[in-house]
This record gives structure tokens, sequence and C-alpha cells, in this order.
């Protein structure tokens, strides 16, 4: 089971997560995925939304790998280069997660990543279904 308090009394308000997210049971924690297809080939080189839309693919190959799905997240953390691709996050993520059970989220600026083309990269952790 799980409860999405998305602002609990007292809370400040939020813009695309919940503040907090129960649940019991199993989980899975997805390592931070990058813009690389199956292949290891870098998409959307400097095209935030090809890249974050590979990024939202390789979470889902991983979920599934452990039998979850989207609707098993209850926190993702992001790590974007240029806060100037945070509406490109916002409208890839809603393509992906149900914006009225959004799971708690991080969102850090970095200096860089592994590789100097990745613009993005997302790790989560998800509640198995039981």
């Amino acid at each position: 089971m799980m409860q999405h308090h998305t602002r609990p009394a007292g809370s400040p308000p939020v813009n695309g997560y919940s503040h907090a997210v129960t649940f019991a049971g199993p989980m899975v924690a997805v390592s931070g995925q990058v813009p690389v297809n199956a292949d290891g080939q870098l998409v959307g080189e400097g095209d935030p939304q090809a890249q974050l839309r590979q990024v939202f693919a390789n979470l889902a190959t991983a979920l599934g790998a452990a039998d979850a799905g989207f609707a098993d997240v209850v926190k993702l953390t992001v790590f974007l280069v240029d806060l100037a691709d945070l509406p490109a996050f916002r409208q890839v993520r809603d393509e992906y997660l149900d914006p009225a059970r959004l799971p708690a989220c991080s969102l850090v600026q970095v200096g860089g990543l592994v590789h100097p083309a990745f613009r993005v990269e997302i790790d989560a952790l998800a509640a198995l279904p039981s």
C-alpha cells in the first residue's frame, strides 16, 4: 500500500512532487540512468527532451526488470547540468508519471556528469508491488 502526502498541513507549497510517500514491503533501488540507448550510444546530444525521454525509457526498463513500473516509484533524484532544462524535465516526467500521484523528488543542479554531453541523470526508489 502506498500513500502520497503531497502537501501535509504546515508544509510549503509543492511544484511537481509529494513531500512524503509512505509504503510497506520490499523496494528496488534503480541506479542513475543517463541518456544512452541499449547500444551504448548517446541519445539527443544538446536536446534536453530527447535525453530525458531516453532516461525515462531506461528507468522503465530497469523498473520492469524488477517487476515494477512508474506507478511504484516513491522517490526520484534528478541531476540537471542546466536548470533551464527543468520545464523539459517536468513535461517528460508527466508523460511517464501520474501528475496526481507524483513521488517524492530531489532535484540538484550539477557542474557536470560522467560524460560531458549528458544533460541529465535520474535515479529512483520504487516499492515493489505485493
